[in-house]
């Protein structure tokens, strides 16, 4: 879709790729599944979903199936960010980058802080995906004035290599183990009078983020459609057969081995069964690698339904927002209409970690039925504000939303 803007005397052609938005739509319907499951499911609040000993295979595949999001959802914003540094230059888009970091860290911390927990004593913080988007914008601000390649190399090793620190642990509550557990080793931080989970450390989403940016070379208006498609598949087949062969080695690419289970289906997710905090190279593998594969055959797709799941994915961040608030806003009528109290929707830990929950929730049925109703509901609300921006470029701020 291309689209006239004016900037005093210039009129600048602004395209956007709608099979990027398309996917990035996907994952944000996937993805409120798995925040919809953290506040409605009984047995959320009970063990982890993919721990094989105490999970369904509905269970797990319901989680696992969500694991796409993260990594696609950095990915992607990696690969806007260079398409808009195409129109923008290297010194303004660094400007871009710098402030809407700082701005999603801000929004992280208070706003989106307050959607998670409705606690205004702010004793618990996640660091959770919006932190890892924030800082690696803020690196790649610094990073697109390096020489492309170097940009490449520092995705790679970076996915490709943190793995290498798995071994490595600092221990306590000081300051040195704070910086290792911000930057490789997720885990709850105490300070005196707050708690920091860090559940995306950065090293690793940055390295998604930058070669995201990366990716996005694929498309600029020089390259053919049907060479991008070509590497589009090439990269993305490589991706997954680099998963199935690490894995089936069983040595490098994620901290946790899988192992022969009782029944051939347990032994398969176990095998499937990879390591999202901090993100191992074998889940970048399994979850960017049929994204790319997707990208290479979405690009044609048309159609009353690709045209709202494209609007969502051109608005994520106001979809995010306001989906956390709704989940949790029902939830909390769904608790207080089952014997619970207001103040046990109110948390200073992660919401499944909550002891006051347990006997609280709904089957998986119920999860899925509330999932449905969630996004039917967010899809107007959405498609007015994809609208409202679309009918006012000239809005700066609408960037940052």
């Amino acid at each position: 879709m291309s689209v006239a803007a004016i900037d005093g005397n210039k009129t600048i052609v602004v395209t956007r790729i709608e099979s990027i938005d398309l996917l990035r739509g996907i994952v944000m319907i996937i993805m409120a599944l798995d925040h919809v499951r953290d506040y409605f499911h009984a047995d959320a609040f009970l063990y982890n979903p993919l721990d094989l000993e105490k999970t369904s295979a509905v269970i797990f595949i319901t989680r696992w199936i969500t694991h796409f999001c993260a990594p696609v959802f950095v990915f992607l914003a990696g690969t806007s960010a260079f398409l808009v540094g195409q129109r923008k230059g290297k010194r303004e888009l660094s400007s871009f980058l710098l402030t809407r970091g700082i701005w999603l860290i801000i929004l992280e911390f208070t706003f989106l802080n307050i959607a998670w927990f409705f606690n205004f004593k702010f004793t618990f913080f996640a660091l959770t995906v919006i932190w890892a988007l924030a800082v690696g914008m803020i690196v790649l601000a610094a990073a697109v004035h390096l020489p492309f390649k170097v940009i490449l190399f520092l995705g790679v090793l970076f996915v490709a290599g943190h793995n290498l620190l798995d071994s490595v642990h600092v221990d306590g509550d000081n300051a040195q183990s704070f910086i290792w557990k911000v930057f490789h080793e997720p885990a709850l931080v105490h300070f005196p009078s707050f708690t920091v989970f860090v559940g995306y450390p950065l090293l690793p989403w940055t390295g998604v983020m930058l070669l995201g940016y990366c990716f996005g070379a694929l498309y600029i208006p020089s390259v053919d459609p049907v060479f991008r498609k070509k590497r589009l598949y090439l990269l993305g087949f490589s991706a997954v057969i680099a998963f199935f062969i690490l894995r089936a080695i069983n040595i490098y690419g994620d901290p946790v081995p899988w192992s022969i289970q009782s029944n051939a289906l347990d032994t398969f997710l176990s095998f499937i069964n990879v390591t999202k905090y901090p993100p191992s190279l074998s889940y970048v593998l399994i979850t960017v690698g049929p994204a790319l594969l997707f990208l290479a055959v979405s690009e044609k797709y048309s159609g009353k339904l690709v045209d709202i799941v494209t609007a969502l994915g051109r608005v994520p961040m106001f979809y995010y927002i306001i989906h956390i608030y709704v989940i949790h806003l029902v939830a909390l009528v769904a608790a207080v209409a089952t014997g619970f109290t207001i103040s046990d929707m109110v948390f200073d830990i992660w919401v499944t970690d909550s002891p006051n929950l347990k006997g609280y929730g709904f089957s998986l049925g119920v999860v899925y039925l509330a999932w449905i109703v969630l996004v039917l509901v967010l899809i107007p609300l959405c498609l007015w504000y994809d609208r409202y921006k679309r009918e006012h470029r000239d809005k700066r701020w609408l960037s940052y939303l």
